[in-house]
C-alpha cells in the first residue's frame, strides 16, 4: 500500500505496460509468430487496465506527469477505452479467426486505442493533436482492411475524407489558441487569464471551428454519412468505435469546456445535435438492418451527449459517453444472435389499466418534483426533470399499467424498484468521482434552454402523431426519405466485373 502513496509509481507503470500492450501488437505481424500468442497479447492487454483501475481507486489527487495531466477524469476515460479493446480484441480471436489480415486487426485495434487513451491523458495540445490523428488514422485503416473488397475501400475513403476535414479544423484550431495565448499545454490554454486575451469575435470563431471538428466524428448532421456506410467493416470494428471514437465529441468538449462557458456557439451546437437526434431516432425506427438500427440509434445518443454539453452539463456527457459506449459495444457484439431464422416473435400489449396508470402518472410527478426541488434549479435539470417523469411514466406502463395479472404487476414492480435504485447508485458513484474533475460551468443562454425545450416537445410531439396517424401522407414523406437518407449509396454494393460474372453464373446453374 505504501508504494501507493508515491504519485509518480503508477503512472509510470502505466505507461511502461501500455508501451509493451503496443509491442505486443506490432510482434503479431511477423509472420514467425504462431497465432497461438494472440491469446498471451490479450493477458497483456490486461496490464495497463488494471493500472488505470488501480490508478482511478488510490490516486485521488490531479497530478502532473511531464506532458500528461493525470486526474479521475482522465484515469476513468484510459480504463473505458483500453476496457472495451481488451474485451473487443478477446471477442476477435474466434470471430476473425480465418481472415486475410487477422493479425493485422489486432495491430491496428491495440494501436489505435492506446493512441485513444493516451489523447485524453495529455496536457500538451501536440501531443493530443498527433493521438487523435493516429486514432482517426488507425480508424479508417481498420474499416478498409479488407482491400479486396470494393465496398470496404469505398467507406474507407469516405471516413478518411472526414477525418481529415475534421483534423486539419482541430489543429488549425489548436493554433489559433497557442498563438493567442501563447502556451501549449491546455491548462495554460484554458485559464482564465489565457482566455481573457481573445476577443468576444475570436473566442466565437474557435467555438465554432471547434464544434465543426467535433461533430464530425460523432457523426452529427450534416456528416452522418461516415458511420452509416462503416456498418460494412466486422462487427468488432463496430464496437471499439465506441470507445472514445465516435463518443470522443463530449469527451473533447468536456476537455475544452472552459471556452463554451456563455458563448453562442452553444446555440449552433443544439441546433445541429437537436436535429440529429431527431434524424438518428427516425432512421432506427424505419430500418430493418439490425446494424443499421444501431447506427441510428449511436447518431441519437451522440446528439443527446452534445446537447448535455451545449447545455453545460459535462459531467452528464461523461457518464452519457461511459454507459452508452459499453452498452452499445455490447448490442454489436451481439448482433449475431438478433438474427433469427425460422419463426418470428409477435409482441402483444394489454390495455393499461386506468388506476394503474393514474398511479403511474402521480409517481412520475412525485419524482420529477423531487428531483426539481433537490437539483440545482438550472434550464439542463428543467429539461433533466421533464426526460425523468416522462422516463418513468413510460417505463410504468410497461412493466406494471399493462400486466393484467398479480404475478406479472408484482414481477415488473421488482423490475421497476431495481433499475431505479441501480440508476440513482450509479448516478451518485460517477458524481461523486467526476465532481473535482470537472468544471461546473455558468447557466447556459437562456436561448439554448429554450431550443433544448422545444426540440424536447418536437420529438415528443412526433412520437404521440406518428402512433395515431402513421398511415398519413406527412409520415410516409418522412418514413421515405430517412429510408433513402439510411440506406447504402451506389458504392456500397460490389460491383467488380468478375464478381459479377461469378454470381451469374452462378444464379444459371
Amino acid at each position: 500500500m505504501l508504494v501507493f502513496q508515491n504519485p509518480d509509481f503508477l503512472p509510470m507503470i502505466f505507461f511502461m505496460m501500455l508501451v509493451v500492450s503496443v509491442l505486443s501488437g506490432l510482434i503479431l505481424l511477423l509472420p514467425k509468430v504462431p497465432l497461438n500468442f494472440i491469446r498471451i497479447h490479450t493477458v497483456i492487454l490486461l496490464l495497463p487496465i488494471i493500472c488505470a483501475l488501480l490508478a482511478l481507486i488510490f490516486c485521488n489527487k490531479s497530478i502532473n506527469f511531464g506532458p500528461w495531466y493525470l486526474d479521475t477524469l482522465s484515469w476513468l476515460l484510459a480504463l473505458f477505452v483500453l476496457t472495451i479493446s481488451f474485451i473487443v480484441q478477446s471477442y476477435c480471436v474466434h470471430y476473425l479467426l480465418g481472415e486475410k489480415s487477422y493479425r493485422s486487426y489486432f495491430a491496428l485495434l491495440t494501436i489505435t486505442t492506446a493512441a485513444d487513451s493516451l489523447a485524453w491523458l495529455s496536457n500538451d495540445l501536440r501531443i493530443l493533436l498527433i493521438c487523435w490523428g493516429v486514432t482517426l488514422l488507425g480508424l479508417t485503416l481498420l474499416i478498409g482492411l479488407k482491400k479486396e473488397w470494393q465496398v470496404a475501400r469505398n467507406a474507407s475513403a469516405l471516413s478518411g475524407r472526414f477525418f481529415a476535414l475534421s483534423w486539419i479544423i482541430l489543429l488549425f484550431v489548436v493554433i489559433w489558441l497557442t498563438q493567442a495565448t501563447g502556451y501549449w499545454k491546455l491548462s495554460m490554454v484554458l485559464s482564465n487569464n489565457s482566455l481573457a486575451q481573445l476577443d468576444s469575435w475570436e473566442k466565437s470563431c474557435i467555438s465554432l471551428l471547434f464544434i465543426v471538428a467535433v461533430i464530425i466524428p460523432a457523426a452529427q448532421w450534416p456528416f452522418h454519412g461516415w458511420l452509416l456506410d462503416s456498418v460494412i467493416a466486422p462487427t468488432p470494428i463496430s464496437a471499439v468505435m465506441h470507445a472514445g471514437i465516435v463518443n470522443a465529441g463530449g469527451i473533447m468538449l468536456t476537455r475544452f469546456s472552459p471556452l463554451f462557458s456563455g458563448d453562442a456557439a452553444q446555440i449552433v451546437l443544439l441546433v445541429l445535435s437537436g436535429f440529429s437526434v431527431l434524424m438518428g431516432t427516425g432512421i432506427m425506427l424505419v430500418q430493418v438492418d439490425y446494424k443499421r438500427q444501431l447506427v441510428g440509434s449511436t447518431i441519437a445518443q451522440m446528439g443527446f451527449m452534445l446537447i448535455q454539453c451545449a447545455l453545460g452539463a459535462y459531467w452528464a456527457a461523461i457518464i452519457h459517453a461511459v454507459l452508452h459506449g459499453i452498452f452499445k459495444a455490447t448490442l454489436f457484439l451481439q448482433a449475431g444472435s438478433a438474427v433469427h431464422h425460422q419463426k418470428s416473435i409477435v409482441r402483444t400489449t394489454q390495455p393499461s389499466s386506468l388506476l394503474w396508470t393514474i398511479v403511474g402518472i402521480i409517481l412520475a410527478f412525485l419524482l420529477g418534483i423531487v428531483f426539481w426541488w433537490t437539483s440545482p434549479r438550472d434550464g439542463y435539470h428543467l429539461i433533466n426533470t421533464l426526460i425523468l417523469g416522462w422516463s418513468v411514466l413510460l417505463s410504468w406502463r410497461q412493466l406494471v399499467a399493462n400486466e393484467n395479472g398479480r404475478i406479472g404487476r408484482i414481477a415488473g414492480l421488482t423490475l421497476f424498484a431495481g433499475a431505479a435504485f441501480v440508476f440513482s447508485i450509479v448516478h451518485s458513484a460517477f458524481f461523486k468521482l467526476l465532481q473535482e474533475s470537472i468544471q461546473i460551468q455558468t447557466e447556459p443562454p437562456t436561448m439554448a434552454t429554450i431550443l433544448a425545450l422545444f426540440i424536447l416537445l418536437v420529438g415528443i410531439a412526433l412520437g404521440l402523431l406518428r402512433v395515431r396517424y402513421r398511415s398519413s401522407v406527412f409520415f410516409t414523406v418522412i418514413y421515405l426519405w430517412l429510408l433513402r437518407l439510411s440506406e447504402p449509396k451506389s458504392n456500397f454494393f460490389e460491383s467488380h466485373p468478375k464478381y459479377l460474372t461469378r454470381l451469374m453464373s452462378q444464379g444459371g446453374k
